[in-house]
């Protein structure tokens, strides 16, 4: 499961050096006194990987993150091969893949235990030439903050579109200092991001999946022999073994959006929905504390924008495709975008002729992704017993095939590339 909600958060807020802006982490400077090139509005893992992006190509950047801290989720992210090779052109995709921690195999299995599918890492690594890399989201947004100058996010700043631009204007945005210009402004400002309702305000907006999901981390002791997920009729668990004995846990079920736990206890709630299921899912879910469990409801853009950029505005993230967390690209899809986008710009590229290629290179690809995890959910939405058995029984015989035709059903989207970054930063 992918990123799904929220802001990026990992990191407690640094404490402020003499003359500092409230929230702005001490340290290295670029030397610039002007304002920054590009303004990125939102400090979650989309709009840390275009800052860093930015910042390779050597484009002046200033993140704004209306939350207070960076703090740490209960959550984990599935890097794929076609993320990590994006980190890998930012300098810091080996660094997460020494985050994380081996497992010989995943797959899907019935809740009884009985396994409908499988396959091992090695054989996976050796068909896409890279891992998938299961990380704490803290660790990504560390990793991240870690590369950037110092003083490039500043924290509790909510900021606003004004004004995309034009060819011959540039961006304003307003933050708490005051209305800024920007050459280039980033929206990675979430599901809801009000950037996106600006420039397309007569677009839908996102729609209820149906589903909702529960994530947090446990540390069981020992990691459990089974990875992977489990599906049911209508809803699914899921078991990432993470490091230092730590396992990310998740949940989706179909339920009314707004829908909570009747008693306020989520951690309850998994165990009603989950507690017959094979082990170790209840056992995983017993171990979690009840204030660290999250639910959110699945949301997704199931109508394609007209474009993924206005003026001098580029959308990035939930912001420009959000999908459900079915197939885990949510983040990834945000990092290709940073990576794509960074590649068209650079000193001296005028955004307002660049940004026509972002749309150009992400629209078909992001719509794609978000059409390929709604129809995964439909298969786990399926509630009645005969379509599941028959769902069930179709994934059994998918299983049988050889390990290179189950693999090369996700060839598009691992097999992705990301362009050369040619900047000077």
């Amino acid at each position: 499961m992918g990123r799904q909600h929220g802001t990026g958060q990992d990191r407690g807020q640094d404490g402020e050096g003499p003359g500092e802006r409230p929230g702005e982490r001490s340290g290295k400077r670029d030397g610039n006194p002007d304002r920054p090139r590009a303004i990125v509005i939102g400090g979650g893992i989309g709009g840390l990987t275009a800052a860093l992006a930015l910042h390779r190509q050597g484009v002046p950047v200033r993140v704004h993150e209306r939350a207070d801290s960076l703090e740490p989720v209960g959550a984990g992210l599935a890097l794929a091969p076609n993320a990590l090779r994006s980190l890998d052109r930012l300098g810091v995709g080996g660094r997460l893949r020494a985050l994380a921690t081996p497992h010989p195999a995943v797959g899907l299995r019935h809740p009884s235990g009985r396994w409908l599918a499988r396959t091992s890492t090695p054989v996976f690594e050796a068909y896409f030439g890279d891992t998938i890399a299961a990380v704490a989201r803290a660790d990504v947004i560390d990793t991240l903050l870690d590369a950037l100058p110092e003083d490039t996010v500043r924290t509790g700043s909510p900021a606003a579109l004004v004004t995309p631009g034009s060819a011959a204007e540039p961006a304003v945005v307003r933050t708490a200092d005051g209305e800024e210009e920007a050459g280039l402004v980033v929206a990675a400002d979430g599901i809801r991001s009000a950037t996106r309702t600006a420039l397309f305000p007569r677009h839908p907006g996102p729609r209820y999946s149906g589903f909702t999901t529960w994530r947090t981390i446990v540390a069981p002791g020992r990691l459990p022999a089974a990875a992977g997920e489990v599906w049911g009729r209508g809803r699914l668990a899921g078991i990432v073994p993470l490091a230092d004995g730590r396992v990310y846990v998740y949940g989706a079920a179909l339920a009314p959006a707004g829908e909570r736990a009747a008693d306020g206890d989520e951690r309850a709630e998994l165990l009603r929905r989950y507690g017959d299921w094979c082990a170790p899912v209840p056992q995983l879910f017993a171990l979690a504390e009840p204030d660290r469990v999250l639910r959110h409801d699945v949301w997704d853009l199931a109508e394609p924008l007209p474009a993924h950029h206005l003026g001098r505005v580029a959308l990035l993230g939930d912001a420009a495709h959000a999908m459900c967390p079915f197939q885990g690209q949510g983040a990834c899809q945000a990092i290709e975008d940073a990576v794509v986008l960074a590649s068209l710009l650079g000193p001296g590229t005028d955004p307002v002729t660049a940004l026509p290629g972002y749309t150009a290179a992400r629209l078909p690809r992001t719509t794609a992704v978000v059409a390929g995890s709604r129809r995964i959910g439909d298969l786990v939405a399926l509630r009645s017993p005969a379509a599941a058995l028959l769902r069930d029984t179709a994934l059994t015989l998918a299983g049988l095939l050889p390990a290179r035709a189950l693999l090369s059903r996700s060839a598009p989207t691992y097999n992705w590339q990301p362009p050369t970054l040619g900047g000077a930063g």
